[in-house]
């Protein structure tokens, strides 16, 4: 492991045991595959027309009061109901991770917490904002989650300072057998599985690590199972989406030297962040939020048939600030199609403070 500051040992890694640093020992970064096969202009406009959502719904999930921030939205859907993972904080304390129930995906009652803070002194005391892994990625298809190892997945960002995100920030994994109950999910005693501290830690996630989501590739076409793509810090205002790859959701080797999308590169400004990853035909589609390249925060996407090689999309936004609910920002995507209809889930920040908005594809307000 890198020698860190005393300041920041203390902080940070105050738990993180001999084991972690054995393990760390031997990180190295995987080579990427350099051939691709290009997204052309007419498949990209085809997933623009197929996923826009036009008409905006309203706020669907908003704090118990005007001090509570709430983010980051993963669906599931289980037993025939959809169920939202989400994050709140109050008084900007630390994310703690929660769970919501929808017969309908526009009516939700809020469940309880799921993830919760620890301990000071440990390395995620004082943030834990989990999001629900391996679900169907399939466009229009079950939404359901997948099992491994006869249990279900989320990865989450921990902490171990108060406040709204302050760095830095790891990558956890945590487990259940039944992620429609209120009760928190098993963390892994391999925590964190993904940290700026690790030696093979790549220029453009220096600083902190944040928001990501794993599939599970069933070709392994990369030669690993399960992917996670996440955003990175180098510095502030500047995140890219990176990959790593692992054989059994504890033990995660980062992929390429490179990020696979970036935005801002000429102003050394710009973040793409909270990537999620759905697949129509053959063409794998990252959903993603962007901010400050352009003007405000907004959700995009990019293509590739590789999983490695992204085509960015740069026509209209998805999303972007139109209402007095989103007016600051209307970002961090999460994006399914059900029943002809699709739902675009997101975070929006205007003159209801920090709360989890809808759009559709079609006028459901009636």
């Amino acid at each position: 492991m890198k020698t860190l500051g005393l300041a920041t040992v203390a902080v940070f890694f105050v738990t993180c045991s001999l084991l972690a640093q054995e393990n760390n020992s031997n990180r190295a970064v995987l080579p990427a595959m350099t051939a691709a096969r290009i997204v052309d202009p007419a498949t990209m406009q085809r997933v623009y027309e197929e996923a826009k959502t036009p008409c905006k719904y309203g706020v669907v999930i908003k704090g118990e009061n005007p001090d509570e921030l709430v983010d980051c939205v993963s669906l599931f859907r289980c037993d025939g109901h959809w169920y939202m993972m989400f994050v709140a904080s109050v008084k900007k304390t630390g994310y703690q991770t929660y769970l919501a129930r929808s017969e309908d995906l526009l009516h939700w009652e809020k469940l309880g917490k799921v993830l919760s803070f620890t301990k000071p002194g440990e390395w995620d005391a004082w943030q834990a904002d989990g999001g629900v892994a391996l679900c169907d990625y399939t466009w229009g298809g079950s939404g359901e989650l997948e099992r491994f190892d006869g249990n279900y997945w989320l990865s989450y960002i921990g902490g171990a300072k108060q406040g709204y995100e302050p760095g830095p920030l790891a990558i956890g994994m945590a487990w259940t057998e039944t992620p429609t109950a209120v009760k928190e999910w098993n963390r892994v005693k391999e925590n964190p599985v993904l940290a700026p501290q690790q030696p093979d830690v790549r220029g453009f996630e220096s600083q902190t690590l944040y928001k990501s989501q794993i599939i599970h590739d069933k070709t392994s076409s990369l030669g690993w199972p399960f992917v996670m793509l996440y955003n990175g810090k180098l510095k502030s205002g500047y995140e890219r989406i990176g990959m790593a790859v692992s054989r059994d959701m504890v033990h995660w080797t980062r992929y390429g030297n490179d990020p696979v999308v970036a935005n801002g590169q000429d102003k050394q400004r710009g973040i793409s962040g909270d990537p999620q990853i759905v697949r129509m035909g053959d063409v794998w589609v990252m959903f993603y939020f962007g901010a400050f390249w352009k003007p405000g925060a907004f959700d995009t996407f990019a293509c590739s048939y590789d999983l490695v090689n992204w085509t960015k999309w740069e026509g209209p936004h998805l999303i972007e600030p139109s209402e007095s609910f989103d007016k600051t920002y209307a970002h961090k995507p999460w994006i399914v199609k059900w029943n002809g209809v699709v739902y675009h889930f997101y975070c929006a920040v205007g003159d209801q403070g920090r709360v989890i908005a809808l759009a559709t594809s079609k006028d459901l307000r009636k």
